[in-house]
This record gives structure tokens, sequence and C-alpha cells, in this order.
């Protein structure tokens, strides 16, 4: 089973139509599901991805062959193009670096979006999800996958350009975790 973890509907809208998936709810969460995955819509923030994937992580008996991916936009430096796919490797939160895949790139996970070059690549999820995932030993496979959206313009990024980001990378995303 594939459980998906976004923060936007927006972000959720690819998957939703490429695969089919109904909506219901979980908890206080939308969910759109069909017989292959589940993906919950977290809302932005830490709190949110870290609480969404727990609920996931306690509705369904966890077996070897799940995939957990965390699957959403991004800002980033002019070193990555807009639309790009980025695998995440490591986390840098509150000035902590959690290295789990040490050959992929680095995410820093922030509170707040960032309208400033500081950080080569930034998130405000990536974080809570990681940190739901990592603390269930049962939980075998994982992935952290970021779509380029905008060079620190927060203000440019649409709903709908998000949901066709993510759309056009859908068949990569499907390589990277081997669906």
């Amino acid at each position: 089973m594939l459980y998906i973890i976004t923060a936007l509907k927006s972000e959720a809208q690819a998957f939703v139509e490429r695969y089919k998936l109904t909506k219901s709810k979980l908890k206080d969460f939308v969910l759109f599901s069909n017989e292959d995955m589940f993906l919950l819509v977290s809302g932005m923030g830490v709190l949110n991805a870290r609480i969404a994937t727990q609920a996931l992580i306690n509705q369904y008996d966890i077996t070897d062959d799940d995939v957990y991916l965390n699957v959403g936009i991004c800002g980033a430096s002019k070193v990555h193009e807009i639309a790009s796919l980025l695998e995440i490797g490591s986390i840098v939160y509150e000035e902590i670096c959690y290295n789990f895949k040490s050959d992929l790139k680095e995410i820093t996970c922030v509170d707040e979006a960032i309208s400033e070059n500081r950080y080569e690549i930034v998130d405000m999820e990536s974080y809570g999800f990681y940190d739901a995932v990592i603390h269930n030993p049962a939980i075998k496979n994982f992935h952290i996958l970021k779509v380029v959206s905008d060079h620190f313009e927060p203000k440019r990024v649409t709903k709908d350009g998000t949901k066709q980001l993510i759309f056009n990378v859908l068949s990569s995303i499907e390589k990277t975790i081997l669906l």
C-alpha cells in the first residue's frame, strides 16, 4: 500500500485525478483513496504533517511492502530549476540535521514561508512527516519528494500551478518509489 501525505489539496489533486481516488475523512483530515493508496491532506506546517502522518500510521496495519511518501512543493535557490523533482535525504529543522539517506538532497524545514534566499531548499512539512515515520520501526520504506515551485517567491505560487507541477512529475515519482 502507498500512504501519501501532502500539505495542500492542490498538491493532492494530481494524484486524485490520475489514480481516480475517492474522497472521505480520517479524523479531521481529508482522505483520498483507492485499493492501492491512501492520500491524506495535512494542512501546512510541521505539526499538521506530524499529526496527519501519525493518523495514517495509527489507522492502518503496516506491512513490509508499504511505502510512506511525503510529496509537495518547495522553495529553492536558483541552482534548482522550477519544476525540478528533488528527493530529500536529510532535513535541517531547528538547527539540527536529520540524515536518513546521505546521497540525496538536504532540505531546511521552516515554520513560515520564506521570501529570501537563505537556504538551498526549503519547505514547511518535511520534518513533521519524518518525525512520525522514523519513530515507527515497522515502517521500512519512506520517501520525501519535493517539486521546486519558486525561487523564494511564495506569493507567485498558485493552486493551479501547484497541481500542474505535481502532475508533471507523477511518472518520475512512480519510478522513484517503484510503483
